[in-house]
């Protein structure tokens, strides 16, 4: 039995896969970002540059949720894209969206491996900030306060008038 479409259905599904390959461009992209931030993070990461390291974890933040919103959108849009037969569809169309989902799997697999890289990092200098910390000397450690009584302060008080 031979499907036969009518151009208003064509254009439809036109519309559908021309908007899920922009949201997948739009992820690649931010995939893209992400990467790169992690890569300067572990630079920062080895000059133990602390507030360079806190901006690039809330602009990583942020990127994650960008990446996370665009998903949202990007599932319900894969399965319209999916139900609308893409056989039917311009085959110089369809294959950049099967390049773009490698690209994105081959960025996830890449965000990974660097988002662990920096983790281990960053658990190894914080050993070392640790260890620095437990070797410092407090000569105030073994009294309760700074202005706690000394055993050889005297206890009496001389008044003339």
């Amino acid at each position: 039995m031979k499907e036969t479409l009518d151009q208003r259905e064509i254009d439809e599904r036109i519309a559908i896969l021309r908007r899920f390959r922009y949201l997948l461009e739009q992820q690649r992209d931010k995939f893209r970002e992400y990467l790169h931030i992690l890569e300067l993070q572990e630079n920062e990461i080895n000059e133990d540059n602390a507030d360079a390291i806190i901006a690039h974890a809330d602009l990583s933040n942020q990127i994650v949720k960008n990446i996370g919103s665009l998903q949202r959108i990007i599932v319900p849009m894969q399965r319209l894209y999916e139900k609308s037969h893409p056989a039917t569809y311009n085959p110089e169309e369809v294959i950049p969206v099967t390049k773009i989902q490698d690209d994105l799997i081959a960025l996830r697999e890449q965000v990974v491996s660097q988002n662990i890289r920096n983790q281990k990092l960053l658990r190894v200098r914080m050993l070392d900030i640790r260890s620095e910390l437990n070797g410092i000397k407090n000569p105030y450690r073994s009294h309760r306060s700074v202005y706690a009584r000394q055993d050889d302060a005297g206890t009496l008080v001389q008044m003339e008038a």
